[in-house]
């Protein structure tokens, strides 16, 4: 489980001291063939760390942990190769397998796969209609309840969760929210390894009306200040107000939790079903958040992107075409969850189509390669992917012998995205794997992003992936993509990743936002019902994104015969000298330096001032066992001028685990130029004792700036209860013994005026241009008992309040309002409507301006309620204008169920009177009216509440 816990201890009598003994020289063998030509290898202990006293990277480790088995006969917990970082946590988990048989079997002659059973009867068709994730598992449970959905390979085990189990959990779940008082519409993040929980939890927060924000679990015990940093900025980003995680998971939890304001709890999984109850029914829509997807970008910023029901759905839908998808296929995986291609490509694209989804965790790939393909031969999988290492990973770590059991004639597609996709990678993995019988045009490389949902780019089926060598020189220096030789030694080479998904398309631009010609490079932009409306709460973000209907993909790319070839990221690419370097060719050719970590190498541009370019700077994890630092950084420069023709301008020899990666294993190039730019040098983790400490302090100080803020808040909604104490008795006085409604409401817009100036909360107006000159009828939002206040101090023209019928006989509130001439309306009964109808019809034929709160209500939930049409009835039966008016502040200035008001900016604006519908029926007249002002308000109520 890859989650931070302590190393699990030994019973006293699990091994002997020859156990340990056996298990150094093991180390010491495995060094010395790593390490043929070293002098002087580090000596091995049980306290030895495998990363930075040994110098083994992930692959070396990898191969360590097979090794181990192999010798000691037992199957290692999958979560070894992130927990055992010291050579005794490896005896620690050695103690903690299952004994197996692990020798090879005898070659035996390949047995023809059986093939695939056709559909059931009841598989036929799909949820065509379904405008949620919500509609699609119910229509999956209703016609086929028992069939397996997904089947998760979890340490040895098969664990099979069947459609109507799925929903059951969910629902359970959900019920489980709702009780400890998740809202609609908050976030709710998912801290959880690859485990069956994850469905049900993902599934049962949509279910609750809220949120899911997948997170991934802390790796590595030595990188937890960086985990719990960087978490701790993306959940308050996301507002997030409970997380879900299992109990190993509960010690970061605690951490993200002390420095999370709004998170208000930490659970399981198993402790939200404990009861098993059923959730209360909630609308949920296409056009509402299914997740936020947290991108693993090379920034600290974190950035959310909102996906909609909408966009997921139409997402799996033009990928489920462009490969002929069906539930006849079958969808083997290891990519984790919390990622886009893991969550949208393998789980929801499955549960969408009706396909099995066979699923393992991350780390039990990363741990024995073999057992991805193994599982796609075993479950006859058709279907897989992974990013462009996981196949190098197969290739280094899948030995010959293996092969000769591998049947791999199932398979027809086998995607390569979510990095930079290797031509070198594709062609080997096709030739060494065809002996499985892995057809050439089974390896598809595709192109994606979360800003796309996942897919944007897909080849034809039935093709081998095309390979582009171009001119060097020219497309360095002039961005041309100009053909060459395929067998040109100084080429550089790019996989062309297809077309645009059916109703997506994508442009090539140039600075200045023209579209370019055909192999002529330039940032990629794309456009469809896929695309997010933006980043969650980052208008800036989002406004850098969006241009004139199309969004900025951040990528540069080519056309190319009607393929797409994507070249690099935009703010990777290091200008030097007025040609563009392409960090990725270097990083591989740096990785292959003898005593370089493979994989761990970043290359960036660090600007100069004194020459005005950049400078390229080569940050490289070395070997521990590596004593000659200046022959290292030799081979180093040498390698990037075989690549480049031109030596780098610094090289950095850095310990391991220094560069930086996301989530899904990607360089973070820029935060990787910020550690190179900002710590003068100094380079690598503390121990994790100090990075606890400094955790602890921080949250400490955190929580006194918490408690310091919450005095704060305390004495001014002291301050503000005060104000209004002093000022409401003698203006509810004045108010009332004013003789026209007109002097009632000069009266009480003064108290409002006074009252938000001394509570230094004078909201600010924006577009009273827009308000009709004559009779009218004034739609606003509804978040608290405010919102009068706040319409009385921000409208100089005297308007009649439309209230509910239920405070015209309160003494107070009702007699203040009869003095303002207000209309009370009957909210339940449809004949008294009408009638309060016809009256404020008559309000308006007399030349009043009436204020309506169309929704009726308010909620804690941010958002619109549904706006009921009697306003709108008024405004087509006395053919007046409808002119909406949105509140931004005051939901969070008092909320509902709190009398304790709090210090926030507080805006009105008017926006401009809805289009007349055109002459026809009264009632169809009134619903256009009615629509068109919800359409209007509801975008500017969900920008001022910061859901973008």
């Amino acid at each position: 489980m890859d989650l931070i816990a302590s190393p699990t201890q030994p019973s006293p009598a699990a091994h002997t001291r020859t156990d340990a003994t056996a298990l150094l020289r093991l180390v010491e063998a495995t060094l010395l063939e790593l390490h043929p030509d070293a002098a002087d290898l580090p000596p091995v202990t049980l306290a030895s760390r495998l990363d930075q006293d040994l110098g083994l990277d992930s692959l070396a480790r990898t191969e360590l942990l097979l090794r181990a088995e192999q010798a000691f006969g037992v199957s290692l917990p999958e979560d070894a190769l992130v927990t055992a970082e010291k050579v005794k946590d490896l005896l620690h988990a050695l103690e903690r397998g299952h004994p197996v048989d692990l020798a090879p079997a005898k070659s035996a002659p390949r047995p023809s796969p059986a093939p695939l059973a056709p559909p059931a009867p009841d598989a036929a068709g799909e949820p065509a209609s379904a405008s949620t994730l919500l509609e699609v598992l119910a229509w999956h449970a209703r016609e086929h309840p028992g069939r397996t959905q997904v089947t998760v390979l979890q340490d040895g085990e098969e664990r099979p969760i069947t459609y109507g189990a799925l929903a059951a959990d969910a629902a359970a779940l959900a019920a489980g929210l709702q009780a400890l008082g998740v809202a609609p519409r908050e976030t709710v993040a998912i801290m959880l390894p690859t485990c069956p929980e994850y469905f049900s939890t993902y599934l049962g927060i949509l279910m609750a009306g809220a949120i899911p924000v997948p997170i991934y679990p802390p790796g590595r015990p030595s990188q937890i200040e960086e985990h719990v940093l960087r978490h701790a900025a993306l959940l308050d980003n996301a507002r997030a107000v409970a997380l879900v995680t299992v109990p190993e998971g509960r010690l970061v939890a605690r951490m993200l939790q002390a420095r999370v304001k709004g998170l208000r709890t930490v659970l399981t999984p198993q402790q939200l079903t404990a009861h098993g109850a059923t959730p209360a029914p909630l609308a949920v829509s296409g056009k509402d958040v299914a997740f936020i997807q947290y991108t693993s970008g090379s920034t600290g910023s974190p950035k959310g992107v909102v996906l909609s029901h909408a966009n997921l759905l139409a997402n799996i839908r033009a990928m489920a075409q462009a490969i002929e998808a069906s539930p006849a296929d079958v969808f083997v995986s290891w990519l984790p969850l919390y990622h886009d291609m893991g969550l949208i490509g393998a789980w929801l694209g499955s549960l969408y189509v009706g396909m099995p989804l066979v699923v393992m965790s991350p780390l039990a790939f990363l741990a024995r390669p073999s057992r991805w393909l193994q599982a796609l031969q075993r479950w006859r999988g058709t279907i897989s992917a992974g990013p462009n290492f996981a196949y190098e990973l197969c290739l280094r770590q899948i030995d010959d012998a293996a092969l000769a059991d591998l049947d791999l004639r199932s398979v027809r597609l086998l995607f390569n995205g979510a990095e930079a996709v290797s031509a070198a990678t594709v062609r080997r993995f096709s030739e060494r794997f065809a002996a499985c019988g892995l057809r050439a045009e089974a390896m598809a490389p595709v192109y994606g992003l979360a800003e796309s949902s996942v897919g944007l780019l897909f080849p034809p089926l039935g093709r081998v992936a095309p390979v582009d060598a171009v001119q060097r020189e020219a497309f360095s220096r002039e961005g041309r993509a100009l053909s060459t030789r395929s067998d040109d030694a100084n080429a550089l080479r790019f996989v062309g990743c297809g077309r645009p998904l059916s109703g997506h398309a994508v442009r090539i631009v140039d600075g200045d936002g023209h579209e370019l010609g055909e192999r002529q490079e330039g940032r990629l932009e794309f456009r469809g019902p896929s695309a997010t409306h933006g980043y969650f709460r980052d208008p800036q973000k989002t406004a850098q994104l969006l241009h004139d209907g199309w969004l900025d993909s951040g990528d540069r790319a080519y056309a190319a015969a009607g393929d797409i070839y994507i070249t690099g990221r935009v703010k990777d690419i290091v200008i030097r000298a007025g040609r563009n370097l392409y960090p990725q060719e270097i990083e591989d050719a740096v990785g292959q330096v003898e005593g370089i970590r493979k994989g761990c190498v970043a290359v960036f541009g660090s600007p100069d001032v004194a020459t005005g370019t950049e400078r390229l700077v080569v940050l490289a994890e070395a070997r521990p066992a590596t004593a000659d630092e200046p022959r290292l950084r030799q081979a180093v420069a040498r390698a990037v001028i075989d690549t480049i023709g031109e030596p780098p301008d610094d090289v950095v020899l850095a310990p391991p685990h220094t560069v930086l990666k996301t989530s899904s294993g990607k360089i973070r190039r820029s935060a990787c130029r910020a550690l190179y730019e900002g710590r003068g040098g100094r380079f690598g983790p503390d121990a994790r004792h100090l990075q606890l400490l400094r955790l602890a302090a921080g949250a400490a100080r955190m929580q006194l700036a918490r408690a310091a803020r919450s005095a704060g808040e305390l004495l001014f909604a002291m301050h503000g209860a005060l104000v209004f104490g002093l000022l409401a008795p003698p203006a509810w006085l004045l108010t009332v013994a004013q003789p026209r409604p007109a002097r009632a409401w000069a009266v009480s817009r003064a108290a409002a005026r006074v009252f938000f100036a001394l509570t230094g909360m004078a909201p600010r107006i924006e577009g009273l241009q827009n308000l009709p000159e004559g009779p009218c009828v004034l739609v606003s939002n509804h978040g608290s008992y405010l919102d009068g206040a706040i319409l009385l101090a921000a409208l100089s023209r005297p308007c009649v309040f439309v209230a509910k019928a239920e405070l015209g006989p309160q003494r107070v509130v009702g007699l203040f309002l009869r003095r303002l001439g207000a209309v009370f309306v009957e909210r339940f009964d449809p004949r008294r409507a009408a009638e309060d109808t016809h009256e404020m019809t008559s309000h308006t034929r007399r030349g009043d301006v009436l204020l309506v709160f169309p929704e009726g209500t308010f909620g804690a939930a941010p958002g619109l309620l549904p706006f009921r049409l009697g306003a709108f009835l008024t405004a087509a039966q006395a053919q007046v204008p409808v002119a909406p008016v949105v509140l931004h502040g005051n939901r969070a200035a008092l909320p509902d169920g709190s009398w304790r008001l709090r210090r926030v900016r507080l805006e009105v604006e008017v926006l401009p009177p809805v289009p007349q519908p055109p002459p026809g029926e009264l009632l169809g007249r009134a619903v256009r009216l009615r629509d068109a002002a919800y359409a209007a308000m509801a975008a500017r109520v969900d920008a001022g509440e910061e859901q973008l």
